[in-house]
């Protein structure tokens, strides 16, 4: 299964490759792995857009052809290689499953993204020559997508999108514990895609010393965070981590706690 060709474009840091790893790691797969720098525009080249049109991380190639969407691949790999199953096997548990990973696209990656950017990865922008930042967003695909990172860079936590998507973020936390009060995994009694699915954006908020928004009053978020990262294929997301983001990310999060948590209260 191994020997199988497969290729993997992914960044170390997106949430959205981290679920594609996830999934590859459970499975003992090791596609041939290109690494994409974001921040230096490789996902806007006409060569990678000839792969994934939308320009944006990850894209698995197998058997020679693209294919995009985290939640997809993720899917497409589950339907492809059985062995180590990660779809429940009770159909209800399974709509349960599905439920989960169509979030992601319904908001939670705006909101992370635009969490992410307004608390920690706006001052990596901050410091890059004028025209540098300019083509960054020249490479946007709307003019509201590049109006909108502009304000996060330039305004942080007061960028107007910025409380709403916050909130939003904090009532996924919210959704997460509560199932977790009922069952031991997301979709029910097994680890499934929902808790891929779920993860990378938990870990995010980790990282950016936002732990708190559960360990006082959502207590069955730390076990089951620990049991998924008790797991053999969280090296899926350790092994790529970056130390000086996740510096960033802890030092911009505990400076703005208590701001954040006024946002919250």
């Amino acid at each position: 299964m191994s020997m199988r060709h497969m290729e993997l474009y992914h960044n170390n840091m997106s949430v959205c490759s981290q679920k594609v790893r996830l999934v590859l790691r459970e499975k003992h797969l090791t596609p041939i792995e290109h690494h994409l720098n974001l921040r230096g525009g490789d996902a806007t080249r006409p060569e990678y857009l000839q792969l994934n049109p939308n320009g944006v991380v990850p894209t698995l190639i197998d058997q020679g052809a693209p294919i995009i969407e985290s939640a997809v691949i993720c899917e497409y790999l589950e339907d492809t290689f059985p062995e180590f199953p990660l779809r429940p096997s009770d159909t209800l548990c399974r709509a349960g499953m599905r439920q989960w990973t169509l979030l992601p696209d319904t908001g939670l990656h705006r909101a992370c993204g635009v969490s992410s950017f307004a608390i920690a990865f706006r001052h990596q922008m901050l410091v890059l020559p004028r025209e540098d930042l300019e083509r960054l967003l020249a490479a946007k695909p709307s003019a509201e997508v590049r109006d909108n990172l502009r304000q996060t860079i330039e305004l942080g936590i007061r960028a107007p999108q910025f409380i709403a998507a916050f909130k939003f973020y904090d009532r996924i936390i919210d959704k997460i514990s509560r199932q977790l009060e009922q069952t031991p995994w997301l979709a029910g009694d097994e680890y499934s895609l929902a808790d891929v699915a779920m993860l990378p954006y938990v870990c995010r908020l980790e990282d950016l010393a936002l732990s708190w928004m559960w360990e006082r009053n959502r207590a069955s978020i730390s076990p089951w965070l620990e049991r998924c990262k008790a797991r053999s294929n969280f090296s899926g997301v350790t092994d790529y981590l970056d130390a000086s983001y996740l510096t960033l990310m802890d030092d911009s999060g505990r400076e703005l706690r208590q701001q954040l948590q006024v946002l919250l209260a």
